[in-house]
């Protein structure tokens, strides 16, 4: 497998999903943009594989 291929994203209409389903709107392109740019702060991509490999009970 390529070692640069892209295994997950978050594009601006996941966001504007999420917005319209707890928000009951869309956000604006000033809100878009705080989303954007604290989104990394809270996603735990890290910790997100290691529980997965943890759950297939991987060994070293």
């Amino acid at each position: 497998m390529h070692k640069k291929k892209l295994i997950h994203s978050v594009n601006i209409e996941d966001i504007q999903h999420v917005a319209e389903q707890e928000l009951g709107r869309r956000l604006t392109e000033k809100e878009l943009q705080l989303v954007k740019d604290r989104l990394g702060d809270y996603v735990g991509w890290y910790e997100a594989v290691l529980n997965i490999m943890n759950e297939l009970k991987l060994k070293p």
